[in-house]
């Protein structure tokens, strides 16, 4: 296993896909992931450290495993087969339950944890960028790939969510956390409205 560093969400071009892209520590490999647009919004703002009014699907998560006094210890990407990716979810007391990568990207950056790739994965999708010549070269030749591949060639983790759908995700939940802060955890009337539907599914 290779422990992996979360570079960030980036939205593919011309298809407007996002992808979660996801950087090997000591190699030069990069493992794009492409994602729902839900799933996106979700590790944007855990890589930004925003935090909701009132608890995401992932913090819930999050919440019910340490009210349960179980700690998450690591997330795997274990395997490539039929162009999806395959995670779990390491807790403690050696326990493993099935995940999406994008599910245990997300609650790994909650949960401060290491993420960490099967050697076999990176062989097969990742995607080399070499040491020296880094900076504008390393950025040239991940973009000359991403121009070159069809999102196609990889399963979403979810739905096929564009990326202009991501950028108005997003706009529309810093809205809320802004509305949340001035009018209280409870909407305008105090009643607990559910939030809005993503469209990411």
């Amino acid at each position: 296993m290779r422990e992996l560093d979360v570079v960030g969400i980036r939205v593919e071009t011309p298809s407007n896909n996002p992808i979660v892209l996801l950087r090997e520590r000591e190699g030069h490999r990069y493992l794009p992931v492409w994602i729902g647009a839900a799933e996106a919004s979700a590790i944007a703002f855990a890589q930004q450290g925003l935090v909701p009014p009132r608890p995401q699907t992932h913090d819930l998560l999050l919440d019910v495993l340490t009210a349960l006094g179980r700690t998450l210890e690591e997330v795997r990407i274990t395997a490539y087969r039929d162009n999806i990716f395959y995670a779990e979810l390491l807790l403690d007391g050696g326990t493993t339950v099935g995940s999406r990568t994008s599910d245990a990207v997300a609650l790994a950056l909650r949960a401060g944890c290491r993420i960490v790739g099967a050697e076999d994965v990176l062989d097969e999708v990742g995607v080399p960028v070499p040491d020296e010549d880094e900076g504008e070269v390393e950025v040239e030749r991940l973009r000359e790939f991403l121009d070159n591949v069809n999102p196609e060639d990889f399963a979403f983790d979810e739905g096929r969510s564009t990326g202009a759908d991501l950028m108005d995700e997003l706009d529309e939940l810093e809205n809320e956390l802004s509305e949340d802060d001035a009018e209280g955890p409870d909407g305008p009337d105090g009643d607990d409205t559910p939030p809005k539907p993503s469209s990411g599914g």
